[in-house]
């Protein structure tokens, strides 16, 4: 079954979207891993960025006395994810065509001339990143106040021991729910197919609205999925993300190959 969305270029036919099932899903997290382990050097070089990124977020919440902001702030920053693991998916692309997988061609797609498109994608999940941190900071005003915390446990405690924070917590949870579908909608495929064929931003996003529409309950599990593997490589002090960002990176390739037709 395709689906064909309107092309706003009359030259630039729209990619047809197909029907993801689970056992797609399954077959994209087994390539995942089975790339994770043929280039784990290559990839661990390049995905080293996201357990420091969580080292660096956690320091400086505590520094700035930004506590509230470090959940917001950890679980946030997955939604640029799809656009730092450019170089994982450039990986799997080049070993699925037989090329050299060295981590010196991870970040090549920056470099096309695909890049400002890559660049404009990254803007529209950046905007979305900032405007979650935004709401999710008018919550806690709106709950505490000005008041502040004296240690992350100090607010942990206030948090799961008062109505209050159960309200903050159901709240912010659906925002930052909403948040992540807009997120998922605009890249689940869109950063993979910019780095595979020649088209625009638009174009890209476009497919991958239609790839969500066409399958919402599969693309929500999807979601889920990532999410939930997401907060296992949070726990270990964000060194979990090592292993689970490239496999999920990899996967995410491997999916956008099920979901768009060649």
């Amino acid at each position: 079954m395709m689906l064909h969305a309107a092309s706003p270029h009359p030259s630039m036919a729209h990619p047809s979207v197909r029907i993801v099932r689970l056992q797609d899903i399954r077959d994209a997290l087994m390539k995942g891993v089975e790339d994770f382990l043929a280039m784990p050097t290559h990839v661990l070089f390049v995905i080293v960025i996201y357990p420091i990124a969580g080292l660096v977020i956690a320091t400086l919440t505590f520094e700035q006395d930004l506590i509230p902001l470090l959940f917001p702030l950890a679980s946030g920053f997955a939604l640029i994810g799809p656009f730092a693991a450019i170089g994982l998916y450039e990986l799997s692309r080049r070993r699925e065509a037989g090329l050299d997988t060295s981590w010196s061609h991870a970040y090549e797609p920056l470099k096309a001339r695909s890049a400002g498109s890559l660049v404009a994608v990254g803007f529209v999940l950046m905007t979305i990143f900032f405007a979650w941190l935004v709401i999710a900071m008018g919550l806690y005003w709106a709950l505490y106040g000005t008041e502040r915390h004296e240690s992350v446990f100090a607010f942990a405690q206030e948090v799961l021991t008062t109505r209050r924070g159960w309200a903050m917590i159901a709240l912010g949870n659906l925002v930052g729910f909403a948040f992540s579908l807009i997120a998922l909608a605009v890249s689940v495929v869109s950063i993979p197919m910019l780095i595979d064929r020649d088209v625009d931003a638009l174009t890209a996003i476009e497919t991958s609205l239609a790839v969500v529409r066409a399958n919402p309950r599969t693309m929500l599990l999807w979601g889920f999925i990532v999410a939930g593997l997401l907060v296992i490589g949070m726990l270990p002090l964000f060194v979990g993300l090592a292993l689970v960002m490239p496999i999920l990176g990899h996967a995410t390739w491997h999916l956008y190959r099920r979901a768009v037709a060649p």
